[in-house]
């Protein structure tokens, strides 16, 4: 599999200097104009978050679905689900926010939390005019304060992000998203960060640790059935769903993106025997891992 890109690797990949060392534990935001990096985006796994305004057509493949942009779109990009960006044409513009984990944490985890940078959420949103030029002129005030030396121009930065998420959460149907505060949520949270700890298997040394709802119950102190419930309550699916999903997510991308053996695959993800691993591809994909290995050759 192909190494995971970290920011550092990105600014060298478009070669830009950066004024200072970016390590994982230091917050770090940064926003582009789209023409410093057009053209092919390789499918890889990314270290960092992406919001992208695209200006521009077309395709953005994600391992189990293909989306055409054809007019204004705003990205959501996260760290667990790898994808690629094939334009279709040399006009290309808009802009794009980079930011990583420790950002996130600065203040809260408050981003971490929303529904555009979840595994099973919406990731592309199509916003009418009016709104493409308000999350525009967002992006160029954010060019205008990176180049500023104001001490807490994160903080603007940061400001300016919400902004722009929530241009995004506007074009949702209604939701009581300040549930975080209630204990379904908090339960929920919980387990979902647990859950996207383990990912990506991008070793051939990594294997899953917790399968099953009762591994994370266990982790997390509490009776299976009530880890069951609040997770059902607060996303409408179970947490084997949510499991199986993610490891179907993840069981994808290896055999399209890998060459390891489909029986590996199985074993990393938790899978004791091949057979295991092929009854539970079959029966939630409705296809086999080896049909879907053809396609990579």
């Amino acid at each position: 599999m192909n190494k995971r890109e970290d920011i550092s690797g990105f600014y060298e990949r478009i070669h830009y200097l950066a004024p200072e060392r970016i390590g994982a534990d230091k917050p770090h935001i940064n926003v582009f104009e789209r023409a410093s990096c057009i053209g092919a985006v390789p499918f890889s796994r990314r270290d960092y978050y992406k919001v992208t305004l695209i200006l521009g057509t077309g395709r953005l493949d994600y391992a189990n679905q293909s989306i055409y942009i054809d007019r204004p779109a705003l990205v959501f990009s996260n760290p667990l689900i790898p994808y690629n960006w094939n334009p279709d044409s040399s006009d290309q513009h808009g802009w794009f926010c980079i930011f990583n984990q420790a950002f996130i944490q600065q203040r809260e985890g408050l981003l971490n939390h929303l529904p555009m940078f979840q595994i099973d959420a919406d990731k592309v949103f199509f916003p009418d005019a009016d709104s493409v030029d308000e999350i525009a002129a967002f992006f160029k005030a954010m060019m205008r304060e990176n180049t500023e030396s104001y001490v807490h121009k994160d903080d603007i930065l940061r400001n300016y992000l919400h902004l722009i998420i929530h241009h995004a959460l506007k074009m949702q149907p209604a939701r009581d998203y300040d549930r975080d505060l209630n204990a379904a949520a908090r339960i929920t949270n919980l387990f979902l960060a647990l859950l996207n700890r383990q990912f990506p298997v991008d070793s051939r040394q990594h294997e899953l640790q917790l399968r099953s709802a009762k591994d994370f119950a266990k982790q997390l102190s509490l009776h299976t059935n009530h880890l069951n419930r609040m997770v059902k309550e607060f996303t409408g699916k179970t947490t084997t769903e949510h499991i199986a999903a993610r490891i179907l997510l993840e069981a994808h991308d290896l055999l399209l993106h890998t060459d390891w053996p489909i029986s590996e695959i199985g074993y990393r993800l938790g899978f004791q025997y091949p057979g295991y691993f092929n009854s539970f591809y079959k029966k939630h994909a409705g296809t086999t891992p080896n049909e879907v290995r053809k396609q990579a050759v």
